[in-house]
């Protein structure tokens, strides 16, 4: 019975991977939300028995800290996190250029693009949660894909550094989480432009194609995987 833990999941992404995780009994999902009090309606909607809501800031540290605690109780001894999903993010002032960079606006995407899933993995591999040969998917976009950009218009300049950054995160985590976790694959993946609120006009995604897509790629991941940047179709991206 694999353990899912998944951040962001009050709406967008993470909604959907709880929508689609939570239609098999099998799966136990952690799935965190930046706050308890907000307005979760939707992800109770679709949540399962197995489906367990915890708070989880990951644009606060402390947040992060304490939401790894709760997942060990939640856990117990006896289970470990099988996949480890990344998706929370913010894409602020996305009107700003690299000439007009707010100096808080980018530092507030850093935090939650970059250093969340950073401290995620750190306090929940401290915390003795992650599972040998876990999987774990840090949330990118293809805005921070380098040559991309280099191939396109720049947009959205403070998010597409932030998910450059992230890559750049994704790549030394595949390397120093070896040492702990012997079967380990960590990815960075690109989730296709998606009908969501921070996808905004011009999306062609549904959500629920980019997701079932993106748990395809998961479930087929192999050791020669790991540090990959992928698409959600499963197609590795130029960095």
């Amino acid at each position: 019975m694999p353990v899912y833990c998944i951040t962001g999941t009050n709406r967008g992404l993470g909604l959907e991977f709880v929508r689609q995780l939570a239609q098999s009994p099998d799966n136990t999902i952690l799935a965190t939300t930046r706050s308890l009090a907000s307005d979760l309606g939707d992800l109770h909607a679709v949540a399962s028995p197995a489906t367990h809501i915890l708070e989880c800031d990951t644009g606060d540290l402390k947040s992060i800290h304490t939401f790894a605690k709760e997942a060990r109780k939640v856990l117990g001894g006896d289970q470990k996190i099988d996949f480890l999903l990344n998706s929370a993010g913010v894409n602020l002032a996305s009107w700003q250029s690299s000439l007009t960079l707010g100096p808080d606006d980018l530092a507030a995407q850093i935090s939650v693009n970059v250093l969340g899933p950073a401290k995620a993995v750190e306090f929940l591999l401290e915390a003795g949660l992650l599972s040998d040969s876990v999987r774990i998917l840090n949330m990118s976009s293809g805005l921070g894909s380098m040559q991309r950009s280099l191939a396109a218009p720049r947009k959205c300049a403070g998010y597409s550094i932030s998910k450059a950054a992230l890559n750049m995160l994704t790549v030394h985590q595949s390397g120093d989480l070896r040492a702990r976790l012997p079967g380990v694959v960590v990815i960075v993946l690109d989730p296709g432009w998606v009908k969501t609120r921070m996808g905004g006009d011009g999306a062609v995604l549904e959500p629920h194609e980019s997701i079932s897509g993106i748990l395809k790629v998961l479930d087929g991941l192999k050791d020669e995987d790991n540090g990959k940047f992928l698409h959600h179709s499963g197609e590795e991206i130029p960095w």
